[in-house]
């Protein structure tokens, strides 16, 4: 560290200290990544960080936070998300089935029940991990979804007019 040529007690303040040059070089090294587009297209930018209101979780709200950051969340969500793809699985069957000559028409329904058995299946974990009677999803009726499906068949074969 150089000394003022006016009292050599005093540091020159026309040259840095250590400090000044960590801090010059940190804001150089800010300044080329600026520069070289390094924060270009970051979410958010030029606008306030948006906050999660965890307000409604209560003292869960530290965990929920974390699972989320996590990419993750409780099981019985987890679980329902297992609920809501079987039920897609299922309206697209029901969509498919009046395009469906008789031939398929017993493979799809095999493959109907199936997706019937693996819905109550994930309704159940989701009503048994659920923290409240809220969540919870009623069954599939096995009965009534077939006829749904049959019905499906016959809007297929009815001739247009």
């Amino acid at each position: 560290m150089g000394t003022n040529e006016r009292n050599p007690e005093l540091p020159d303040p026309y040259r840095p200290s250590r400090e000044t040059m960590r801090e010059t070089l940190v804001e150089r090294q800010i300044r080329e990544a600026m520069e070289a587009g390094a924060f270009d297209d970051l979410p958010h930018q030029g606008r306030p960080l948006p906050l999660d209101d965890d307000s409604a979780a209560g003292a869960w709200a530290l965990a929920h936070r974390m699972l989320k950051n996590a990419g993750s969340a409780p099981p019985w969500i987890e679980s329902d998300k297992e609920v809501r793809a079987q039920l897609a699985r299922r309206d697209a069957i029901l969509a498919r089935a009046p395009r469906v000559g008789p031939r398929g028409q017993a493979r799809m329904r095999a493959d109907f029940v199936e997706v019937i058995a693996a819905a109550n299946r994930a309704i159940d974990r989701v009503n048994a991990e659920a923290p409240t009677d809220r969540q919870h999803r009623r069954r599939l009726e096995p009965t009534s979804e077939l006829a749904r499906l049959e019905a499906a068949f016959a809007d297929g074969e009815r001739p247009e007019a």
